[in-house]
């Protein structure tokens, strides 16, 4: 009886959800800056070299690859508005000129949003075909403590050219390619990799600044992030330099570190919900103490990978 009762809460929607903490009101886009100590007008944007030609912005919001060549400049993600002038005047200090072509490896606000700038400019933007379709409306981020409503971009500011699974880019002498691995942090998440500087972005869907943003509310699962980083890690090599989403560059090996973690995560938290465990049940137990030394308060991955969990595997 008790599998035909969460059979129906399955399909009316609700199972679960009901211990759930409701979504916060959303924040304006100053306000959520504050909440994550971003400042438009005092970020520096600094820069790191991985080869001739090829470099990581760090700045407000996501990390940024740069290649420059005689063909053009490649970026990837765009970060604000806000700070855009001096990603460009970044850039044109490493020898580069206008922005060609701008790929997004996914729609989310801190990766995205210097569309809004570039797409007017004539630059060339590129991302998934689901995360085109999402810039088209507006949509609700759940940051669980934080939340904020992303609106539609106007058409200049969507993607021009846009694949399904896989594509390729010939720039700069190197080929670019760009790889869709499935449903992860967003449904519509890139790995940008550069093969002739040997270096993958992954945007969110790998977060070396502590435990990665799982966008539920809007398709992602932290199933999908595991699968995303290993088809990512299996077309690369040891020697590949990782770009991720946020925080330092990393290693092959610690995103092979990476994905056992959230596998470890994943596991446990699964055995727990099978067990009939509550959501407060579960941040009570601990089950990512090893890693809250380097990825900080775990509220929010337990917090959006139990919401998915509990919708895509309860009662089997």
């Amino acid at each position: 009886m008790r599998v035909i009762f969460v059979f129906l809460m399955v399909l009316s929607g609700n199972v679960l959800a009901h211990d759930m903490p409701a979504t916060p009101a959303p924040l304006p886009l100053d306000e959520l800056a504050a909440a994550f100590s971003w400042d438009f007008e005092s970020a520096e944007i600094t820069a790191e070299k991985l080869a001739d030609d090829f470099y990581v912005l760090f700045g407000t919001g996501g990390n940024i690859a740069v290649s420059l060549g005689d063909d053009g400049v490649v970026i990837v993600d765009d970060q604000f508005p806000q700070v855009m002038p001096r990603i460009k005047t970044k850039i044109k200090e490493l020898g580069g000129g206008r922005v060609d072509v701008a790929i997004n490896t996914h729609w989310h606000f801190d990766h995205a949003e210097g569309n809004l700038t570039l797409g007017p400019e004539g630059t060339w933007l590129v991302s998934h075909i689901n995360s085109r379709e999402m810039m088209k409306d507006d949509h609700i981020i759940d940051l669980v403590n934080v939340s904020y409503n992303q609106k539609a971009y106007p058409e200049s500011a969507w993607a021009d050219v846009t694949y399904d699974e896989s594509m390729q880019i010939h720039m700069n002498g190197q080929r670019i390619d760009l790889r869709h691995f499935g449903v992860a942090h967003t449904t519509g998440d890139t790995a940008v990799i550069f093969r002739g500087t040997n270096a993958v972005h992954l945007g969110d869907v790998y977060n070396n600044a502590g435990y990665p943003f799982i966008d539920v509310g809007n398709g992602g699962s932290i199933d999908g992030i595991i699968e995303f980083c290993q088809g990512t890690l299996d077309e690369i090599d040891k020697d590949t330099v990782v770009i991720p989403g946020h925080g330092p560059l990393a290693t092959y090996d610690e995103l092979a570190n990476y994905i056992a973690m959230l596998t470890t995560i994943r596991d446990r938290m699964l055995n727990l919900i099978r067990a009939g465990a509550t959501l407060d049940e579960i941040l009570a137990k601990g089950i990512t103490s090893e890693w809250d030394e380097w990825g900080g308060d775990p509220e929010r991955v337990i917090n959006r990978a139990y919401l998915g969990l509990t919708h895509q595997y309860i009662g089997k």
